[in-house]
């Protein structure tokens, strides 16, 4: 593809050249259907000529509240040849949330998928002066309304609306003229362990600059078919799953949600995926009881016969998973990267895979470590800043180094490896420095773990949260014969803590005596991003949860 300084710029350019050829795949009633290149690029162009007479110009921001969807893509598309930023929000989130961002990055419009979202913002609607017209991909009832009057249009009637609007493709095409690089594309809220979340700028060629980088380090082309599940409204997929197949001409398969992804993969056959490790445990899981030569054939029946590698990021993947899909001719490759990053930072691909790194820095991308070990990062890449927040956007950049708050160090062959976030190293009440990352990446090796988090600053000892994997559980139960009356006895039964801590020593074993989890507490049901312990990207938020279980925990120090 020529060189071309814009998103909108980009896509158009793609479909100039590629016209008829699929770029999205989707599905609708349990049927997929396919859009070209040319007719996703004449509905972004209706949709952001609607959006003009709508009154957006250059440098608004328009919010996008929606899970997946064909829409999201020619929406986004839409807001940023308006000359918009869009701001793109998890569907997850409750109403004040909803308000806070709306409302801190003074939104002219928002766009959603449809009632369930468009009741949070009628909710909040007297927090958010600034709105002005709200657009849904699907109808809304007619009573439907807020504290005062607010436009609202269908997305139809937002397709159509441009009928009416003379030498409307023209227009779009000198409002998208107009725009440069250095033009904000879009604003992410990235959810912190207190206070509110903080609004990442990215610009047009941070995120170009990105997909392009990544699109050569990975060697991916146009007979590439992507399945994408992960959130739009997250920057990992946003980037790597839109912008990069956008800009190597590949096509995108718009998957369902992730009980769905298994049918989706026999229905798609793609040539690569990305997810983050939480699913990447699930399934190696299902086949680790298999026997070793069994195993690549279990995973080529899930992923299809087209694949030709996975990408895993969002979080730590588990060096034991890494290693089993190696060693079962299914290359998983690791990267590294922050919204701050837009995002990818470091990847592992074909061309250099180093197990329990996160790979090598991207074309164009430096990294350096500090002398307190954390992880910096210059170039591209590295966003604008922070909106309407100059204390941290200071804090976070200093002379174009983007300080990550993450651990790490570089090999001498340049793969960079993650030790740990440096707000969550844990000192314990010795002075021993101990990284939880490090200590629950071990606890979950043992397939009878599914999640774990450990806990112990300024604590005598280190202590962790463990869930246990449900299935293999239920299995060592009926074999042992031990008596369960009722569901919390799950997690009260002295047979089966007995035989956690067997398993967890076990797993201690690789590190040293300060760092050994020594007492635990048992939950009866997994960390969830409904109740806010996992991230959009299935990570988990070490502090909150912490904090709903901290009564627990403390009761663990005061059994001695």
């Amino acid at each position: 593809m020529k060189k071309v300084a814009t998103l909108c710029e980009m896509h158009r350019s793609a479909a100039r050249v590629l016209g008829p050829r699929c770029a999205l795949r989707y599905k609708r009633d349990g049927l997929w259907h396919d859009l070209s290149w040319s007719a996703v690029r004449y509905a972004a162009d209706r949709a952001a000529a609607a959006l003009l007479e709508l009154g957006v110009n250059s440098g608004d921001r328009i919010a996008l509240l929606s899970e997946n969807r064909a829409e999201w893509i020619i929406a986004d598309q839409a807001i940023l040849s308006a000359g918009a930023a869009g701001v793109t929000m998890h569907a997850p989130l409750v109403p004040e949330q909803v308000a806070y961002q709306v409302s801190h990055s003074q939104a002219k419009g928002i766009i959603v998928s449809g009632e369930e979202q468009a009741r949070k913002v009628f909710e909040v609607l007297e927090q958010l002066p600034d709105l002005e017209f709200l657009v849904s991909f699907d109808p809304l009832p007619t009573d439907m309304q807020g504290c005062r009057p607010l436009a609202r249009y269908s997305w139809q009637q937002l397709i159509h609306s441009a009928n009416s609007v003379i030498d409307w493709q023209q227009k779009v095409i000198e409002r998208e003229a107009g725009l440069t690089g250095s033009d904000l594309a879009t604003i992410i809220y990235t959810s912190g362990t207190t206070g509110n979340p903080k609004g990442v700028m990215l610009t047009h060629h941070n995120l170009l600059s990105n997909a392009f980088a990544t699109g050569e380090a990975g060697s991916y082309g146009p007979s590439d078919i992507l399945l994408s599940w992960l959130p739009y409204s997250h920057i990992y997929a946003r980037t790597v799953d839109i912008y990069l197949t956008m800009s190597t001409w590949g096509t995108l398969c718009v998957g369902g949600p992730v009980e769905a992804l298994f049918d989706d993969l026999a229905a798609t056959h793609p040539t690569w995926m990305t997810a983050v490790p939480r699913f990447y445990e699930k399934v190696w899981a299902a086949v680790e009881t298999l026997a070793e030569a069994e195993r690549p054939a279990a995973l080529r029946r899930i992923f299809g016969p087209r694949l030709i590698h996975l990408s895993s990021g969002g979080a730590p993947l588990p060096g034991h998973i890494a290693e089993g899909f190696m060693a079962s001719q299914i290359p998983l490759y690791q990267g590294y990267g922050l919204t701050e990053s837009s995002p990818v930072i470091t990847f592992n691909s074909q061309f250099g895979n180093r197990l329990g790194s996160v790979g090598r820095t991207l074309p164009g991308v430096e990294v350096r470590i500090a002398p307190d070990g954390e992880i910096l990062t210059r170039g591209p890449h590295v966003m604008r800043g922070y909106w309407r927040n100059p204390e941290a956007t200071r804090e976070t950049i200093i002379d174009g180094w983007l300080y990550t708050g993450d651990v790490g160090h570089i090999d001498e062959d340049g793969y960079l490896f993650i030790t740990d976030r440096k707000k969550d190293i844990i000192v314990t009440s010795g002075g021993k420095n101990v990284a939880p990352t490090e200590i629950e990446r071990l606890l979950i090796s043992d397939p009878c773990i599914d999640q774990a988090v450990v806990y112990g600053d300024g604590r005598q000892f280190i202590s962790a949260i463990i869930v246990p994997n449900a299935s293999m559980l239920e299995e060592e139960i009926q074999r042992q014969g031990w008596p369960l009356e009722v569901e919390h006895d799950l997690i009260r039964s002295a047979d089966i803590y007995a035989y956690f801590e067997k398993r967890v020593a076990a797993v201690m074993q690789h590190v040293s005596q300060p760092e050994r989890v020594r007492r635990f507490l048992l939950l009866n049901r997994p960390l969830s991003q409904n109740r806010g312990e996992l991230t959009a990207t299935l990570k988990v938020r070490r502090r909150f949860v912490v904090s709903q279980f901290e009564t627990e925990l403390v009761r663990l120090y005061e059994q001695q």
